[in-house]
């Protein structure tokens, strides 16, 4: 009796764990649905059913600042749950379908979907960053508007080249770009109808709030892209990795070495002890001790070497489920936060290209040096054989020594492509720079 009503709890649990499966497009739509129209009713409410704008004049910056984390939480939520419900719909197929109505899962109509689906995306949409395309025909682009930042930096901007039938005209060189007057004259010209222009003290404000919003967006990016992963890893080898490991190498039966090296290693560990009870015996003169209680020493130490190993075998293992849940936590952030991509590389791009030319160099020497440099390999055969440890791999000398024989070269390869193709059109000097700290 006892066993048939736990038999039908297990089916009915399993049966309930299925329903919500199948539920999963139904239940994703409706909380995109929710996030879209908390979204319209902050529009609606606040800011008079237009878009929610960071530079509206509305309110002030700490009630925009609210308002924007809002939005961002909403549009999270909405995009999430979007992605949810496609890979929900495509794993679906005929077959669930027909599972999903003999379990008595009900599908909303078709109309009502397509209802839900057009209002998110009308919410959506207007938050959507669309790069501006380029006509056809002869498109000539106007000079950017000179920004305050002209103030430190008074280097005329790049005039931005013509496009013909897509066809880019190629930019004048230097020597043909050389006008009447030196360029420092006319930087000097522009940088005083800057400080004259009586609009300039705003555009300053407004540069430095988007400068601060885009910094605190970059910083609190990286620490997620730091932080989700190693929690990841940590909540998932408590929860879940653990406890499967633990039960399914809980018997004494189990292999206590997963390769040879670990099995190598005890064997010294052991000879050692065996080594040091006959060396204390000898230094502190005490009398001759019996072959039976050295065997009676190694028999313990070899049980605490054993226990040791075990758990060292069980930690690698749960160190490689733990790992593929972190990157699947690392690839889920970056596929949810593109816009934060975005951000953070701009981030990167000024603080890069604003250093000097000397700073720039030591960087690139030092980044070079540590990973391409001559002792390099050494760093490298210490990170592969902490990798290998760490899934508990046998350390494969040639596999460590052909990926220090081809990684590090085309790493460099790299470095000095970026350096030719890029760094070289965007600061000249600060090559010239590197190449006289160079040799």
């Amino acid at each position: 009796m006892n066993n048939s009503v736990f038999s039908q709890k297990i089916y009915s649990f399993l049966l309930g764990l299925y329903r919500w499966y199948l539920r999963t497009p139904e239940r994703s739509l409706d909380e995109a649905y929710n996030a879209a129209f908390k979204i319209k009713e902050l529009e609606d409410k606040h800011f008079n059913g237009n878009k929610i704008d960071p530079d509206s004049t509305m309110y002030s910056s700490n009630v925009m600042d609210y308002f924007q984390s809002d939005l961002k939480k909403q549009l999270k939520i909405a995009r999430m749950r979007l992605t949810e419900f496609k890979g929900s719909r495509w794993f679906l197929n005929e077959a669930n379908q027909q599972a999903a109505n003999e379990a008595g899962v009900e599908y909303p109509e078709l109309s009502l979907v397509l209802e839900k689906l057009k209002f998110i995306d009308q919410i959506i949409s207007k938050y959507t960053i669309v790069e501006p395309e380029v006509n056809s025909l002869v498109v000539v682009d106007k000079p950017p508007k000179i920004k305050s930042d002209l103030i430190t930096n008074p280097t005329p901007p790049t005039p931005i080249p013509k496009v013909v039938n897509n066809v880019p005209k190629k930019p004048q060189g230097k020597a043909n770009s050389t006008g009447i007057l030196p360029r420092s004259i006319l930087s000097t010209i522009t940088r005083l109808q800057v400080e004259l222009d009586p609009n300039s003290e705003q555009d300053v404000v407004q540069n430095f709030r988007q400068t601060q919003r885009r910094t605190i967006i970059s910083i609190r990016f990286i620490l997620l892209l730091i932080i989700v992963p190693l929690l990841t890893h940590q909540l998932a080898k408590a929860l879940v990795v653990g406890p499967l490991v633990e039960k399914f190498r809980g018997s004494e039966a189990v292999q206590i070495f997963l390769n040879a090296e670990m099995e190598e290693e005890a064997l010294v560990e052991l000879e050692r002890f065996e080594e040091r009870i006959k060396f204390e015996n000898l230094i502190s003169k005490a009398p001759p001790i019996s072959a039976e209680e050295i065997e009676h020493h190694m028999q313990e130490k070899a049980g605490e070497i054993a226990e040791e190993f075990r758990e060292e075998s069980a930690n690698a293992i749960k160190n490689v489920f733990s790992d593929i849940f972190s990157v699947v936590a690392f690839i889920w952030l970056l596929l949810v936060s593109k816009p934060s991509i975005a951000i953070i590389k701009e981030f990167f791009d000024n603080i890069v290209y604003g250093l000097s030319d000397s700073a720039k160099a030591f960087i690139i020497i030092l980044f070079t040096d540590v990973f391409v440099g001559f002792h390099s390999p050494h760093g490298w055969e210490v990170i592969l054989e902490g990798i290998s440890r760490h899934w508990g791999l046998p350390a494969n000398r040639d596999f460590i020594f052909l990926f220090i024989a081809t990684f590090p070269v085309i790493l460099d390869t790299i470095f000095k492509y970026w350096i030719f193709r890029y760094l070289n059109r965007i600061s000249p000097s600060a090559v010239a720079t590197y190449h006289n700290m160079n040799e």
